[in-house]
């Protein structure tokens, strides 16, 4: 787990929100506090699609950054920006996979609940923070290591300035 500060927020916030970068990313949840608070879950109602639109789902659980980023955006957009602001993703599997691929440990697929990215913005700015989430314990922190370091890949290839907290 890291603590990531993001020295440029409306670089970030033009990445989060109009720009395609985040859009592969799995919505857990977002919270954005304006003149009311808004909180939205990005959990998939498993009842609302027919089975052949449910099977044709890239994700099961979580639906995609790029399908509630609209609604986000359109609650932000005017002349005051939020008070703050929470968004949750999670790590799609073809990119869990990728991480796992690179890595030698002990660590199997199955093993992994989720890698998230917590992105959380107040008055002293963003924040990003990695979290690994297993099914089971262990000391093996090559996974969590290495989620970190492609988080700070991620960052730099978009050319997102940031320092560790």
């Amino acid at each position: 787990m890291i603590s990531l500060h993001i020295k440029d927020t409306k670089q970030f916030m033009s990445h989060l929100l109009i720009k395609d970068t985040w859009d592969n990313f799995l919505l857990s949840e977002a919270t954005l506090m304006m003149a009311n608070p808004f909180t939205i879950s990005g959990e998939i109602n498993r009842h609302f699609f027919s089975d052949e639109e449910y099977e044709a789902l890239s994700d099961k659980t979580y639906v995609l950054w790029s399908q509630i980023k609209p609604f986000c955006y359109s609650i932000i957009k005017g002349n005051k920006v939020p008070t703050a602001m929470k968004i949750i993703f999670v790590i799609p599997k073809n990119i869990e996979t990728e991480i796992l691929a690179n890595i030698d440990s002990t660590i199997a697929s199955d093993d992994i609940d989720r890698l998230f990215v917590n992105i959380r913005y107040n008055e002293n700015g963003i924040t990003i923070i990695t979290g690994t989430c297993l099914h089971t314990f262990t000391l093996d922190k090559t996974l969590e290591h290495s989620f970190d370091h492609y988080i700070k890949n991620f960052l730099n290839q978009i050319e997102l300035p940031f320092e560790e907290q």
